[in-house]
């Protein structure tokens, strides 16, 4: 591996990767459909709070667009491929547009397994860079202990249900336009980067790697790894007592590293990385659901909602201030998607010449809980309807394809 080589360049210790990985099981995929604008939809959630620029709607919000003519996906049974215009992308753009593309299949095929492995639970993705910064530095900007650290999942998935203790699963995606071979190196890659978090015992934390092929030729194939454990569990914290998620989350410095178990009577050294410990796991908690609000309100176009739930090192001053339409993701659109009531953002562009319209958006009656305040609220109604949600793929009234997902939020374009 690169990385590794560098390392024994620089004199460093060679890098800790998960121990066991083994593949998912082909039983626990079953039949997995996913139309383009699922795809896109899952990106545009996923990069929501990821500070990509001051053109925030642009930059970051609608990233996702710029990949809705990259995909084909030809008769409704038939594979997924890149499109003609997708397969033209300059070879210095082509990086980018695997690793973007590749973050919308990964986690569409994580929340897809880990919700037929916890049918009883509802599954969440949350950014794993904002919600560490509740508790660590991890860049020279940011204020505390810096870990010094750079290898860390891009993403968390939560499975929670109200009154039960979450589990946390890390997640890490990667994707290339070359081979399995490829996509092998990714996998050995990833295995770094998720083993840089653990929440509990050492070496017990489950977690999900993903490699996404898009070969210029055929179908793409996602590649995905786990690694089982006993730990990811956030039980309540000792001596912490309930917390109430629509409170403030309180900004901690803990000190980075990872503790192995003691040997001999001895303990050992901390490793690099960063270790939620049972004293945290209420706060943890709390972080991942007020963050997966913020995530919420900023695919609305909500920055003034989405400042109430991230703590200053998270972003909070990105979100503050004046933010023009043109520019930015302003909450100032309402539409009516399969039957349902939306509120968010949208903004009208061209794709070769076609005038397109898209929105964004979070279910009105959820939305008010989330501009409120009112997460536990939340939470508890959308774990309630998370199977209730509609499936269509389009809708003639709004004239065009939709995705709506089990959050309540929604992706919608449709040609003027």
């Amino acid at each position: 591996m690169e990385d590794d080589k560098k390392r024994r360049e620089r004199e460093l210790d060679a890098l800790r990767r998960k121990p066991a990985l083994q593949p998912l099981a082909a039983k626990e995929i079953g039949s997995f459909r996913l139309t383009p604008w699922h795809v896109l939809h899952t990106f545009g959630r996923a990069i929501a709070l990821a500070r990509r620029g001051a053109g925030r709607g642009l930059a970051e919000h609608w990233g996702s667009l710029k990949y809705s003519q990259a995909l084909f996906a030809g008769r409704p049974d038939a594979y997924m491929s890149l499109s003609a215009e997708g397969r033209e992308t300059a070879d210095y753009y082509k990086a980018l547009q695997s690793g973007e593309l590749g973050v919308g299949f990964a986690l569409s095929l994580a929340k897809h397994v880990l919700g037929r492995r916890y049918p009883h639970h509802a599954v969440s993705i949350i950014s794993a860079d904002t919600v560490l910064r509740a508790g660590w530095a991890l860049t020279s900007r940011d204020a505390g202990h810096r870990s010094g650290y750079r290898y860390r999942p891009r993403f968390f998935a939560e499975v929670w249900k109200p009154g039960e203790p979450s589990r946390v699963f890390p997640i890490e995606s990667k994707g290339n336009h070359s081979n399995a071979s490829t996509s092998h190196d990714q996998l050995a890659s990833a295995s770094a980067h998720v083993e840089a978090v653990h929440i509990g015992s050492w070496n017990e934390t489950p977690s999900l790697l993903f490699s996404t092929e898009l070969p210029m030729e055929g179908p793409l194939t996602v590649h995905g790894l786990q690694t089982l454990g006993k730990g990811g569990f956030l039980r309540e914290s000792l001596g912490a007592g309930d917390r109430d998620l629509d409170h403030h989350v309180e900004e901690l410095n803990i000190y980075p590293g990872i503790q192995p178990p003691s040997a001999d009577g001895e303990t050992p050294s901390s490793e690099p990385g960063f270790h939620v410990q049972p004293e945290h796991y209420s706060w943890f908690g709390h972080v991942l659901a007020r963050t997966f609000a913020a995530g919420l309100t900023a695919f609305a176009g909500d920055g003034e909602a989405t400042v109430r739930y991230l703590t200053k090192r998270q972003g909070q001053r990105h979100f503050t201030g004046f933010a023009h339409a043109a520019t930015g993701s302003v909450q100032d659109a309402r539409q009516e998607l399969c039957g349902i009531p939306f509120v968010g953002t949208d903004h009208v562009f061209r794709l070769n010449r076609t005038r397109v319209e898209a929105f964004s958006g979070v279910a009105e009656h959820l939305y008010r809980h989330l501009e409120g305040g009112h997460v536990q609220r939340y939470r508890d109604e959308v774990y309630v309807r998370r199977d209730a949600w509609p499936q269509a793929t389009w809708d003639s009234k709004w004239g065009g394809p939709v995705s709506v997902h089990p959050d309540g939020s929604a992706l919608a374009m449709r040609e003027l």
